[in-house]
């Protein structure tokens, strides 16, 4: 019985020690967006066209800057389709969802279709090495200043499709698979 409690005990102390160097080393990030990949994987968890009736104007009045410090004004992309996703580094379902994002964006035209990821990270450079560790190919940003109302949101990973009339065609808050027929052609028909 003595031998039974002390094999339970080093089997706590290993699975608390396994937690402690996940958490300490910043790897839980990664170890949970990881097995959430595998929700994504099946593709059940997807995004939805909102109904037109439902559909909001987007706002260009804001500015972002990109990895090489410049200034962006998101009126650059007006009368284009945009893609625009908020995820941060320290976010799993954000770290689950990025595969699936560079995968469709390498699929797609940059000229007819902008990605704007914007990262919510406090810190830029460390959101310029997780894409560059990750190899990651799309554009990132960070605000320069607030976003507008219609694109703020308490939720991350949050994506937005933006139709080259300016109106929001797709929100969806949460994790989600991206790369699929359906998408690819609903981004192309806009």
């Amino acid at each position: 019985m003595a031998k039974k409690i002390k094999k339970e005990v080093i089997e706590w102390i290993v699975l608390i020690g396994v937690i402690a160097v996940l958490y300490f080393t910043g790897l839980h990030t990664e170890v949970i967006g990881t097995m959430q990949r595998v929700v994504l994987a099946p593709g059940l968890i997807k995004p939805e066209l909102i109904p037109p009736i439902e559909q909001q104007d987007a706002s260009y009045q804001f500015k972002l800057k990109d990895e090489n410090g410049d200034i962006v004004s998101f009126e650059k992309y007006r009368g284009k389709t945009v893609f625009l996703n908020l995820w941060a580094t320290w976010c799993p379902p954000c770290v689950a969802e990025m595969p699936d994002i560079n995968d469709l964006y390498g699929k797609m035209d940059s000229e007819k279709i902008a990605f704007v990821m914007i990262s919510r990270d406090q810190d830029f450079g460390k959101a310029m090495k997780f894409v560059s560790k990750k190899s990651y190919d799309f554009p990132i940003f960070s605000e320069v200043s607030r976003l507008p109302p219609v694109f703020q949101t308490n939720t991350i990973p949050t994506t937005f499709v933006i139709s080259p009339q300016g109106k929001i065609v797709v929100k969806k808050s949460g994790m989600a698979s991206y790369d699929s027929e359906e998408f690819r052609a609903l981004l192309k028909s806009l």
